[in-house]
C-alpha cells in the first residue's frame, strides 16, 4: 500500500472514531462547567482537528486542492447540528437549510444518471474494447483536463460494457491475468451485499428527515451494484490485454494504465519478496509476490481514482497468473511493432 493511501486511510478511520465518540460524548445539555467543557472539547475535534488532519493527509499528502476543506467542515457542522444540545444546535441551522438545494441537486444528479444509462446504452453496443482507452488515446499527449473530463464522460459507458457479458463479448482476450482481491467470486457477493445493506440502511436513516432525499440518496448507491459487477468482471476477465499496439492494466476499476508497446524498454520475471512502495514512479499492481517488472522508457500516467488521480511511473511490478505468458506476448508485441 503506497503512502498517500496509507494517510487516507488514516483520516477515515480518524474521521469514524472522532464522529462515533464526539457523539457518545455529547451531552444532552449544558447544565454544568462538565457538560460546558465536554462540549468545547469535543468542537476543537470537530473544528480544528478533523480539518487540520484532513488538510495534512489529504491535500498535503495528496497533493489536493485547497478548496477540498470545506467537505470536513461541512460534515462537522452537520453532526454538530444534529448531536449537539438544542441551545447550541440552533447556531447550525444553516446546514438544515441546505437541504433543499441539496435534493436539487441529486434530482439532477438522478437526471444525469438517467441519460448517462441512455447514452452508454448506445456508445457501447459495437465497442470493442474499455470506452477509457479511446479517450486515453486520443488525448495522451494533449491537455490534462480534457483527458479527465473524457475519462468522467467514458465512465458510464465503461460499467455497462463490462457489467454486461454481452457487450463485451468482442473484447480482446487477456494475455494474463493480475492477481487481485477484487477478482474473487468471496469479494464480489461481500460487495453486493453491503451495497444493498447500505442502501437500505441509508433510507430508513433519512426517511424521517425527507422522503425525498432518502428514495433518491438510497437509489444512487443501489445503482453503484452495476459498478461493482462490471469491477468484478473487468478484474476477474481483462486485467491485462492487448489493443491497437497498446497495453492496458487494469487495477480493477479503481486505476488503469494504456502503455504503448513502442515505450516498454523491458520486462522481466523478477520475483521479489520485499519492493519499496513508495520509491517514485513506481508502483505495485496485484496481491502477493510480484513477479513481471515492466520498466518504460518514459513516464506513462497511472489514471488511480477511476481516472481522477493522475501519476506518472516508470516502473511496473505486477502479481500474474502466468508471468511467462505475459513476458512472451509483449516481447512478440514489440517485435511486431518494430517490424
Amino acid at each position: 500500500m503506497r503512502a498517500t493511501v496509507k494517510y487516507r486511510l488514516v483520516f477515515l478511520v480518524l474521521m469514524i472514531f472522532s464522529f462515533v465518540i464526539g457523539v457518545q460524548c455529547t451531552p444532552e445539555s449544558l447544565t454544568s462547567d462538565a457538560d460546558k467543557w465536554s462540549l468545547y472539547l469535543i468542537c476543537v475535534v470537530y473544528f480544528l482537528l478533523l480539518p487540520l488532519s484532513y488538510w495534512y493527509c489529504i491535500i498535503k499528502m495528496g497533493a489536493q486542492k485547497l478548496w477540498k476543506l470545506i467537505i470536513v467542515f461541512s460534515l462537522s457542522s452537520l453532526v454538530a447540528r444534529l448531536s449537539f444540545p438544542a441551545e447550541v444546535a440552533h447556531y447550525f441551522e444553516f446546514v438544515a437549510w441546505l437541504r433543499y438545494p441539496i435534493i436539487a441537486v441529486l434530482l439532477v444528479i438522478e437526471l444525469y444518471l438517467v441519460v448517462s444509462v441512455v447514452r452508454g446504452l448506445i456508445k457501447v453496443r459495437k465497442l470493442k474494447g474499455d470506452p477509457r482507452v479511446g479517450a486515453v488515446e486520443t488525448y495522451r499527449d494533449g491537455d490534462e483536463k480534457s483527458l479527465t473530463i473524457a475519462l468522467i464522460l467514458a465512465s458510464e459507458a465503461t460499467n455497462w460494457f463490462y457489467s454486461i457479458p454481452w457487450f463485451s463479448r468482442h473484447h480482446p482476450a487477456a494475455i494474463a491475468n493480475i492477481n487481485l482481491n477484487s477478482a474473487t467470486r468471496w469479494h464480489v457477493w461481500l460487495m453486493l451485499i453491503g451495497c444493498i445493506t447500505a442502501s437500505c440502511s441509508s433510507y430508513l436513516l433519512l426517511v424521517s428527515w425527507s422522503e425525498w432525499l432518502a428514495i433518491i440518496v438510497s437509489s444512487i448507491i443501489a445503482y453503484t451494484l452495476m459498478s461493482i459487477v462490471a469491477n468484478h468482471r473487468l478484474s476477474r476477465y481483462y486485467s491485462l490485454y492487448l489493443i491497437r499496439d497498446n497495453l492496458v492494466i487494469n487495477n480493477s476499476l479503481w486505476g488503469f494504465m494504456v502503455v504503448n508497446i513502442a515505450d516498454i524498454a523491458s520486462v522481466d520475471n523478477q520475483e521479489s519478496a520485499e519492493l519499496n512502495k513508495d520509491e517514485p514512479e513506481t508502483i505495485i499492481i496485484g496481491r502477493g509476490q510480484s513477479n513481471v517488472t515492466i520498466t518504460l522508457n518514459r513516464p506513462v500516467i497511472y489514471h488511480g481514482g477511476m481516472g481522477q488521480l493522475p501519476e506518472p511511473m516508470k516502473v511496473i511490478h505486477l502479481s500474474v497468473d502466468e508471468p511467462q505468458r505475459l513476458i512472451q506476448a509483449l516481447n512478440n508485441s514489440k517485435i511486431s511493432v518494430v517490424e
